[in-house]
């Protein structure tokens, strides 16, 4: 009795049974502005892993999409304390901005929520600069996952309104969003301080 030796890659593409892989791995149908989003909350989920903070998305949402927590002995207001944080991706500012600021523009009833104050919980905002290719968003290797480019954040409490519906924030390009950024933030507003 004589076996047939399996086709190298599973059945052959002629039987009609499989389709002919793509020399390039096809992306799924989601909108980019959906894969922005879902990156961004994976940049944060690190972020925090890092600094050992926990989050929690409220539900709704009511304009600020995660609160971040904060368990430290050295806080002097509360054994824990939390921030709000309000993500934003774009491509439309080139990653590594040269000065000191880049311009973001927000909706003002959203700028006026971040702008709030004083206010019981602090909210930051988080701004994630990503490449226009998505192919270029994600690297990974043997010792390293790295997501491109990177996220700035500000508090944009007492900030005016200035545009008739929307308003241009100025973020600083030296407030990288890292964990020790969050851990620093933190400490701040553990010592009843701002962000």
């Amino acid at each position: 009795m004589t076996l047939a030796q399996p086709e190298p890659g599973g059945l052959s593409p002629a039987s009609g049974r499989y389709p002919r892989p793509s020399p390039t791995p096809q992306r799924g149908g989601l909108a980019t502005t959906a894969c922005m989003e879902t990156l961004q909350v994976g940049y944060l989920h690190a972020v925090a892993a890092a600094a050992g903070c926990s989050l929690a998305q409220p539900f709704p949402d009511n304009g600020i999409d995660w609160h971040v927590s904060h368990a430290a002995p050295g806080h002097t207001v509360d054994d824990e304390v939390t921030i709000k944080v309000q993500l934003k991706c774009t491509y439309q500012t080139a990653p590594r901005p040269p000065g000191p600021t880049f311009a973001f523009t927000l909706d003002n009833d959203h700028l006026v929520k971040l702008a709030r104050s004083p206010v019981a919980v602090h909210k930051i905002l988080v701004v994630m600069l990503v490449p226009r290719d998505p192919d270029d968003w994600l690297r990974a290797g043997p010792d390293h996952l790295e997501l491109r480019h990177c996220c700035y954040w500000t508090n944009l409490a007492g900030h005016p309104v200035t545009g008739r519906r929307r308003t241009t924030v100025r973020i600083p390009t030296t407030r990288i969003f890292d964990d020790r950024a969050l851990r620093e933030i933190m400490t701040r507003v553990g010592a009843g301080g701002r962000p």
